[in-house]
C-alpha cells in the first residue's frame, strides 16, 4: 500500500511541475511579446525624434509646403504627448507624404547635412524592419504554443488566447541614399 501512495504522489508532483514549468513558459513568451512590441515603439520614436531635423533642413528649400512640414511637427508633438495606434498611424502617414515631398526637390536631396539625416533615417528603417520581424516572430512562437499539445490544455485552463499578427502598413516611399 505505501508503494502505491508514494507512486501516486511522484505522479501527482510531475503532473504539478509539467504544468507549472508550462504554465511558467506560456507566460514568458506573453512578456516577449509586449517587450517585442515595444521595441517597434521604440524604434518608431526614434525615426520620429529625427523628423524636426529634417523638417528643418527642407523648410528652407520647400517654403510653399509649408502645411507639410508643419502638421508633420505637430502629429510628432502629438504622439510623444499620447503614443496611441491612432497619432502613430497618422504620424507614419505624414511621415510618408513628407519623404514624397523630399523626392521632389533635388537640391534638398543634396544637402550634405540632409544625405546624413537620410542616412541615418535609413539605419532607422531598418532596425525597424528587423523589429517588426522579431516581434511577429514572438507572436509566432507564443500561438504554437498555445495550439500544441499538451501546452494547449495548459493555455486553454489559464485563459492564454492566441495573439491576432499586427498588419503593418508598408509605403512605396523609398529612402535612397
Amino acid at each position: 500500500m505505501d508503494i502505491i501512495v508514494i507512486i501516486a504522489l511522484i505522479v501527482v508532483a510531475i503532473i504539478v511541475i509539467a504544468i507549472v514549468s508550462t504554465y511558467n513558459v506560456l507566460v514568458e513568451k506573453e512578456k516577449k511579446i509586449e517587450r517585442n512590441n515595444s521595441l517597434v515603439d521604440v524604434y518608431l520614436k526614434k525615426r520620429f525624434d529625427l523628423i524636426p531635423n529634417l523638417v528643418e533642413v527642407c523648410k528652407g528649400y520647400a517654403k510653399h509646403e509649408k502645411e507639410t512640414l508643419e502638421k508633420v511637427t505637430e502629429l510628432r508633438s502629438s504622439f510623444n504627448e499620447n503614443p496611441t495606434d491612432k497619432t502613430r498611424d497618422e504620424l507614419n502617414g505624414i511621415y510618408n507624404k513628407f519623404m514624397a515631398l523630399v523626392e521632389s526637390y533635388p537640391e534638398i536631396k543634396a544637402s550634405e547635412h540632409f544625405l546624413k539625416l537620410q542616412k541615418e533615417l535609413t539605419n532607422v528603417e531598418n532596425e525597424i524592419q528587423a523589429s517588426r520581424r522579431i516581434y511577429i516572430n514572438s507572436i509566432t512562437d507564443f500561438n504554437n504554443s498555445v495550439m500544441k499539445f499538451p501546452s494547449s490544455l495548459i493555455a486553454k485552463i489559464f485563459g492564454f488566447k492566441k495573439h491576432s499578427l499586427p498588419k503593418f502598413e508598408y509605403s512605396d516611399v523609398k529612402v535612397e541614399l
